[in-house]
């Protein structure tokens, strides 16, 4: 019998995953699917807060030697509950936004949501491998939603291929571990033998990079934006791009272990939130600087996980998933009510409409680590670790930092800029640019709207006082690196004067960094350009080569049946024919021998037979003085053969 626990993790994830699979095949269900989806992620949001309240643990049989498992720990139990809620509150959002083919997208949203939830509770890697595998099928057939447009079908294709180039990784991963002798359990990777122990630390980060869009593969997220704004709130705030940083949390062991993963871990994370932070600072397009401080943010967690600051990194992820699908679904009104999400065309957008304005500001100081907000304190516990271990990780992670604070004064500036009369009408030019907009913001928007501002403002309380502490100890041990009073006001100082500067003198827009660091061409001619040419030699090759050969052995081959057609003409069908023959003369020349000596025989014995037996009918006359009369005679001769006989 099933206990309560157990019942209600295998009810987290397979409710969400069994109707969204009904609604996406079931493009009748149009009135029925956002109240369908809607009720079925409030009651995934109910049964998450449980399960992380109760912490259990499941597994049936999967593949040879190993189970699907589930577990909620301590780190997994802050994260399912976010991913529930911002699942939920992205739904209710996309009633106002997602007018066509509703089945298709509630489903793939509650489908996707139910393997992000598999890959944040499991314990194997064929489970993560499994959830892993749909999460990306989903990410593509979600970015590329709108698919009669070419250019989302390619972004989704984009995306698809470059994290699935990645993933190649953690198949990697799963084989090196069984190799050297760990198994598939996640927590044992780290007692592998030493030599595969490199081979799965390597694997398992390529494959998380990929996931998390850092260096190199960031590009993609670029091209993802063009989805729906609820589906960029999900997947690229608390989902996709988080559980790449949350698989890296998950195997800090082995990265540790390794002695050479973790430096790595943290230098690529500290690059990326550098670097991508500069490419969100010189964007001019609102989706656009969000998909690039979403892989600077990223990278923070990224680097937590090099220095060992799971617990940090596990509270970055959190408070980035409240602000960033704020900011994302903000951007999603925005470009439904004004057609446009170019800044030129957002200029006063918070002063038309006070409530999202506010809801957006909110997030953007998030985002720029002010405090008290939520972003401010998880990113300096992350920087008290870089400390730790390396002054060269904390500068570059401070400067990242500052970055944040200069792309979120962007989004402040254009969305609370007060537009003159003169400017009013240029601004109006702009708009509709993309699509025809609405002029409106739905009233159903706000309440989610207000609730992740209202994450955005508090969960940096997982990272300081009784919280943090507690939390850091249990995810990090007793000896933990913490951000003290100097780095936190250090920080919020920094934030507060880039905040500053950019209102004064406005933020830089670096020109070498709106293009993300050719990232996307330098994979075309690194990667895509070099496969593609070997391709086409290889079909020129097995056209000229391998087809001649296979046509010449077929010619061959045709050649020699009809050889051995004409000898079976000339030779093997006249030998058929003589044999027959003479078959048929010899029975020719029986039937004549049966007919006149056998069948002559037959009838001289049948004559002879005949005569006799008309003999043996004579005397039987019928009249009884003729058998007297035989008998008399019978008995005179035997007494006459008698006497002679004993003379």
């Amino acid at each position: 019998m099933i206990s309560l626990a157990p019942a209600l993790l295998w009810s987290m994830v397979l409710l969400p995953a069994i109707v969204g699979a009904v609604l996406a095949v079931t493009p009748r269900a149009e009135v029925i699917a956002a109240p369908v989806a809607i009720s079925t992620a409030a009651a995934t949001t109910g049964l998450a807060v449980a399960v992380s309240l109760m912490r259990p643990n499941v597994s049936v049989p999967f593949v040879l030697g190993t189970d699907f498992a589930l577990a909620v720990d301590t780190l997994s139990a802050l994260l399912v509950p976010t991913i529930a809620f911002v699942a939920a509150l992205a739904l209710v959002v996309a009633t106002g936004e997602v007018d066509d083919a509703r089945p298709r997208f509630y489903g793939l949203m509650l489908l996707f949501a139910a393997v992000a939830l598999i890959t944040a509770t499991a314990t194997t890697v064929p489970t993560l491998l499994f959830a892993w595998e749909v999460m990306g099928a989903a990410s593509y057939a979600l970015i590329g939603f709108w698919w009669r447009e070419d250019h989302r079908v390619s972004a989704g294709l984009t995306a698809f291929v470059a994290t699935r180039s990645a993933d190649v990784g953690l198949y990697v991963a799963a084989a090196a571990a069984l190799a050297g002798g760990a198994g598939l359990a996640l927590g044992d990777l780290a007692d592998a033998s030493p030599g595969w122990r490199h081979v799965i630390a390597a694997g398992v980060l390529v494959a998380a990079l990929g996931k998390a869009a850092q260096l190199p593969f960031s590009f993609w997220l670029s091209s993802a934006m063009v989805g729906p704004a609820p589906v960029s709130a999900l997947l690229h705030s608390a989902a996709m791009v988080a559980m790449g940083g949350y698989l890296l949390l998950r195997v800090e062991p082995l990265l540790a272990v390794t002695g050479w993963a973790g430096p790595v871990t943290a230098w690529i994370g500290a690059a990326t939130a550098l670097l991508l932070g500069a490419v969100a600072l010189a964007q001019r397009d609102l989706k656009q600087l969000l998909a690039a401080s979403t892989c600077a943010q990223l990278g923070f967690v990224v680097l937590a996980a090099g220095v060992g600051s799971v617990a940090g990194g596990a509270t970055h992820l959190v408070a980035h998933a409240a602000t960033k699908a704020l900011l994302f679904l903000a951007a999603g009104l925005l470009l439904t009510a004004l057609g446009t999400k170019a800044f030129p065309g957002l200029r006063g957008a918070g002063r038309r409409w006070p409530l999202l304005g506010v809801a957006t500001g909110l997030g953007a100081l998030s985002l720029a680590g002010v405090a008290p907000l939520s972003m401010w304190a998880t990113k300096d516990e992350i920087l008290a670790a870089a400390l730790e271990n390396s002054i060269g990780l904390y500068v570059v992670g401070l400067a990242a930092a500052a970055l944040s604070a200069g792309y979120a004064a962007k989004i402040l500036l254009v969305v609370w800029r007060r537009v003159s009369s003169a400017e009013a009408a240029q601004v109006h030019a702009l708009q509709d640019s993309e699509q025809q907009g609405t002029r409106e913001v739905p009233a159903i928007a706000y309440p989610p709207l207000a609730i992740l501002a209202t994450g955005a403002v508090v969960l940096g309380v997982l990272a300081l006082g009784p919280w943090g502490e507690a939390l850091a100890r249990s995810l990090d041990g007793p000896n933990h690196p913490s951000a003290g009073a100097i780095e936190l006001v250090v920080s919020a100082v920094l934030a507060l004067a880039v905040l500053g500067a950019v209102f004064r003198w406005g933020a830089p827009e670096p020109r070498w960094a709106r293009g993300w660091w050719g990232l996307e061409a330098a994979a075309q001619g690194a990667v895509v350009d070099p496969t593609l040419r070997l391709a086409n030699a290889l079909a020129r090759f097995d056209d000229r080569v391998l087809d001649a050969g296979v046509m010449s052995v077929a010619g061959a081959t045709l050649r020699a049946a009809q050889r051995a057609g004409r000898f079976d003409d000339r030779v093997l069908d006249g030998a058929v024919g003589a044999v027959s023959g003479a078959a048929l003369g010899a029975a020719d020349r029986a039937g004549r021998l049966d007919d006149r000596v056998f069948d002559g025989a037959v009838g001289w014995v049948t004559a002879r037979v005949r005569s006799l037996g008309a003999l043996a009918r004579r005397p039987q006359t019928g009249q009884l003085h003729h058998y007297y009369l035989y008998v008399v005679a019978v008995l005179a001769v035997g007494f006459l053969l008698l006497l002679f006989v004993r003379g």
